[in-house]
């Protein structure tokens, strides 16, 4: 009776947002307690140079004492980008590289150093 509770503790509710190169993965899980939290996954494709490619994943843990604070400075952040922006996206290079994230093709470089900052503050210490 225990697998079959394991069994469905997996599968609570999730949700995939695939964007580009990048797929999140959000999936709610339970605690020992049986109580629930949050866990964000980024999937990061990568081409190797024979054409084959693999992921690099992060995890961020996000549990019910912190959702509002998290969802206040994300609204907040993303209410600032977009008003000191606006929504459309400013590519350092042509407007065509940008599309090229979504066809599956590697940019060198592209925007790289900017997401691998955010995603390596580590949430898996919690």
């Amino acid at each position: 009776m225990s697998d079959n509770g394991m069994m469905e503790k997996e599968e609570i509710f999730s949700k995939v947002l695939r964007a580009g190169r990048r797929t999140y993965f959000f999936d709610v899980r339970a605690t020992r307690a049986d109580d629930y939290y949050l866990t964000i996954t980024e999937s990061k494709k990568f081409t190797n140079d024979d054409g084959s490619f693999f992921y690099k994943k992060h995890k961020i843990y996000l549990y019910k004492e912190d959702f509002a604070g998290f969802h206040e400075i994300l609204e907040e952040m993303t209410d600032f980008i977009i008003s000191e922006k606006g929504e459309e996206v400013i590519s350092e290079r042509h407007q065509k590289d940008y599309k090229k994230e979504y066809d599956g093709e590697t940019s060198e470089n592209g925007e790289e150093a900017p997401a691998e900052k955010f995603t390596n503050v580590s949430f898996d210490d919690i």
